[in-house]
């Protein structure tokens, strides 16, 4: 069920960029996207009652939280959160030299 309210989170984000003619609604969408992808990876590594994946002297190894996924998603959110700042930065020059953040408007000005 987890995974499927993720899949509806990422097609939100996705109907946010193929459908929105607005730039910010095109970057929030993209941000969507990606924070469904970051749930669903987190989601794979965790466990229902599971316990933190800290390795003691005379301890079982049973039910662990799997922490690759964790690791990789903080990688994740270092990555978009550079790909964000880069699209905002783009969108801002584009409204400077058009006055419009609307892309219909911007491929018909073509200059």
């Amino acid at each position: 069920m987890l995974y499927f309210l993720c899949l509806i989170l990422f097609c939100v984000g996705l109907y946010g960029v193929l459908r929105k003619r607005n730039l910010v609604k095109m970057i929030i969408g993209l941000g969507i996207m990606e924070y469904a992808m970051n749930l669903f990876f987190v989601l794979l590594g965790y466990r229902f009652d599971g316990r933190a994946p800290i390795y003691a002297k005379d301890q079982e190894i049973l039910n662990m939280v799997d922490p690759l996924p964790q690791a990789l998603v903080l990688t994740s959110i270092v990555i978009g959160l550079g790909v964000t700042a880069l699209v905002i930065s783009i969108a801002v020059r584009i409204y400077e030299k058009y006055g419009t953040f609307d892309i219909t408007k911007i491929k018909r000005l073509k200059g």
